[in-house]
């Protein structure tokens, strides 16, 4: 069995591991620090613990409860969302926020406190956590609630699985009438056009986001496609139904490391302009299965080979509503100038909803999501200038997308570190934690 690694697989890093099995046991000792590790989705070093022990959850995969009358789901943390839908929607309930895969853990969704398409209607996936229960590494065990011990809620949800060992979680859905959406693909030829666009959308859309042309500069610079849906209601009209990987038994994979050339400004420069005059300039609407619509990537098994044994560093970062359009404006513009083609950009609006979470994420503004191949020096370069341009508009970078972030950045990212600080379990710690709480910043420790 090859060793955890993070999706990014970068870093590479020498740690422990051990499979947990049941909720009522104690947490291992002896071999360093402890971390959670659900299915490893998380990008950068957040789920990497560099010379300690990863606590395997796969193991933690029963589900406890089911209410089909209100949609309340208790299960334990190391089930994954693919279960909770293949349970919850034949029997008309969905997930109330879910990132772009499926194959994350309930206690992974928590501890980075997920968000959505429809984070403008819904928030993070924390606000509709009713409960969960907590085992710290002294043997005890806490209910956590925003009711409940509401300050250990606060630093477990978006805590980075720092504060102990989330067991199980209960977790409020949300009801559908059946499994499809309308969608609406709409092209935008500049970064105004996506502003307008998604100014129109919010309103009458639960969920929105856009593909974004890394390699369009001038006039054309942050063109892209803005995909908007709802689920569809009972009776719905009559809309083409479109294509889905669900008709072809599991998807593709990608088998094996491709070399480093195969990403290249050219072959991305290709595909994008393929992809966005698929619209051949016209907005369109259809109806499709929530899989292909939430979660395209899964549909590509091993999608992260693509980048090669070194990997890749996924930037996100989101920017306030005021400085938002310069500060996207400066990344895109960097980008496109840096010869690092940027594979796959995502840019969506953030809403107001507070998060539970004192670590959280989203926070309003508009966040923008780029995936570097790892070409050593050159793209740390690049994402530490992007790193530079949020920092001056306000606004913050994803933990759990990070490999890079400096103790500096983490700083004025996340105000209430000083607060977190105090609840973080002893025998806890990530790689990502050491590297932006370092021994010379004291106030951190």
């Amino acid at each position: 069995m090859s060793p955890p690694e993070s999706w990014g697989r970068y870093p590479h890093v020498e740690q422990h591991t051990r499979s947990l099995v049941w909720r009522s046991d104690a947490l291992p000792r002896g071999e360093g620090t402890l971390l959670p590790r659900g299915l490893g989705r998380s990008y950068g070093d957040s789920c990497l613990n560099a010379g300690g022990t990863l606590l395997l959850t796969s193991g933690l995969d029963r589900l406890i409860d089911f209410d089909p009358t209100t949609g309340v789901v208790r299960c334990e943390a190391g089930v994954s969302l693919d279960t909770l839908l293949r349970l919850s929607v034949p029997r008309g309930w969905f997930l109330p926020v879910t990132p772009g895969t499926k194959f994350v853990t309930v206690g992974g969704a928590i501890a980075n406190d997920v968000h959505g398409k429809n984070h403008h209607r819904s928030g993070t996936f924390g606000r509709h956590v009713r409960r969960l229960e907590l085992l710290r590494s002294d043997g005890s065990r806490r209910m956590c609630s925003p009711e409940e011990n509401p300050d250990w809620f606060g630093a477990t949800v978006g805590g980075l699985g720092l504060t102990g060992l989330v067991t199980w979680a209960e977790v409020q859905l949300v009801p559908i009438r059946n499994p499809f959406v309308v969608q609406e693909t709409i092209p935008f030829e500049n970064l105004d056009g996506f502003f307008r666009v998604s100014r129109e959308s919010e309103a009458d859309h639960d969920f929105t986001v856009s593909w974004v042309d890394c390699l369009a500069r001038g006039r054309k610079l942050g063109r892209g496609l803005f995909y908007r849906g709802n689920f569809a209601p009972s009776q719905f009209e009559r809309l083409p139904l479109a294509k889905s990987h669900l008709s072809h038994g599991a998807g593709l994979a990608v088998p094996m490391d491709l070399p480093a050339f195969c990403l290249n400004r050219l072959s991305v420069s290709a595909f994008n302009l393929l992809y966005y005059h698929r619209q051949r300039g016209r907005p369109s609407q259809q109806l499709i299965h929530y899989d292909p619509f939430f979660y395209p990537l899964d549909a590509v098994h091993g999608w992260n080979r693509i980048y090669g044994r070194r990997g890749f560093l996924q930037f996100q970062c989101v920017v306030p509503h005021a400085t938002a359009r310069d500060a996207v404006k400066e990344i895109l513009e960097r980008s496109a100038r840096g010869g690092l083609p940027s594979f796959l950009s995502v840019l969506k609006t953030f809403g107001d909803l507070p998060s539970p979470g004192w670590l959280s994420f989203p926070r309003p503004g508009i966040t923008l999501a780029m995936d570097f191949a790892n070409r050593g020096e050159k793209t740390w370069r690049l994402v530490e200038e992007l790193d530079r341009v949020t920092r001056e508009a306000g606004g913050a970078v994803y933990p759990a997308k990070d490999a890079r972030m400096s103790p500096e950045s983490f700083a004025a990212y996340f105000p209430q570190r000083e607060r977190f600080a105090p609840y973080v379990d002893p025998a806890f710690s990530s790689s990502f934690w050491r590297r932006v709480n370092p021994a010379s910043l004291p106030a951190l420790r």
